[in-house]
């Protein structure tokens, strides 16, 4: 197998360092420290995923194996983005920088006239609905025969599709989960709707992935010797089955805790700090 080392890793390196050199500023109380500790662990976990997906020889093995593939899409999707999400390292991954550049590009983002068009603009697109479409829109349009094929025959398209997928993930996830200093607009019903009915196009992909009666993607039907012997269909009916059970795990995570937090009859404050590193929330 091979194991390449791949630009991305730099990029998660640079972004690993701003955040260790933002954690030196902490907060104080045990309550606020157990938290902070608890989202260094997702975002880590987050970042590790991303090197998983993306440096390992599951890169590499994608090119021979779609269920490979199928399992590198789902670290994109609805791994390493909720994990990231969850761990809130805006803030940190910022303190680093230069405090004129912040100062600067607070002004320009916040306050200057002439940026008013592109804040609106922002606000457009991080739009629950305008993400929810553009996440399963984007989801469907790379599993469409020939873009798919694309992804296989170039690299540069193969990068823009995992560009699109991290960053869609990351912008459907930031709906679902708080992230501070950034917070939701829905309340936790209307999350769990929100990821149940995204959860449900992804079955519907894995569906027509899993009855075809023939390989859809060309790529993989041309391949001299494949691993494990498997033929073209049985790989993608096992891709089927990545999608379907793993890529829903977060999902059904999500929808649970939700469905609890909104019907669940206890509030009391142990049970609210339990959950608050997880699901505290403002809404808007």
């Amino acid at each position: 197998m091979a194991w390449p080392v791949q630009p991305p890793s730099f990029a998660i390196l640079v972004v690993a360092g701003l955040y260790v050199l933002g954690s030196r500023w902490r907060v104080g109380s045990n309550v606020h420290r157990r938290r902070d500790r608890w989202r260094t662990i997702a975002f880590a976990s987050g970042l590790l995923t991303l090197v998983a997906a993306l440096d390992t020889p599951i890169d590499s093995e994608a090119d021979r194996l779609f269920a490979v593939h199928m399992a590198q899409h789902v670290l994109l999707l609805s791994v390493a983005p909720p994990l990231i999400v969850l761990g809130a390292p805006w803030a940190r991954i910022w303190r680093p920088l230069p405090l004129a550049f912040r100062r600067a590009a607070a002004r320009a983002l916040v306050v200057d006239p002439r940026t008013r068009g592109l804040r609106r603009l922002v606000h457009w697109l991080t739009h629950p609905v305008v993400v929810w479409v553009a996440y399963c829109g984007n989801l469907v349009l790379w599993h469409v025969p020939g873009l798919y094929d694309a992804t296989l025959r170039s690299g540069g398209v193969h990068d823009l599709e995992h560009a699109l997928f991290f960053g869609t993930g990351i912008l459907f996830w930031a709906q679902v989960i708080p992230s501070a200093p950034f917070h939701v607009r829905l309340d936790e019903p209307r999350r769990a709707l929100y990821a149940t009915l995204a959860m449900l196009v992804g079955w519907v992909l894995a569906v027509v992935l899993g009855f075809a009666r023939s390989p859809l993607y060309h790529p993989y039907t041309t391949l001299a010797h494949r691993p494990g012997g498997l033929s073209a269909l049985a790989d993608q009916q096992i891709a089927a089955g990545v999608m379907w059970v793993p890529g829903s795990l977060a999902f059904t995570i999500a929808i649970v805790l939700f469905f609890y937090r909104w019907i669940g009859p206890d509030t009391s404050p142990q049970r609210r700090s339990a959950l608050e590193p997880l699901t505290t929330t403002t809404t808007r």
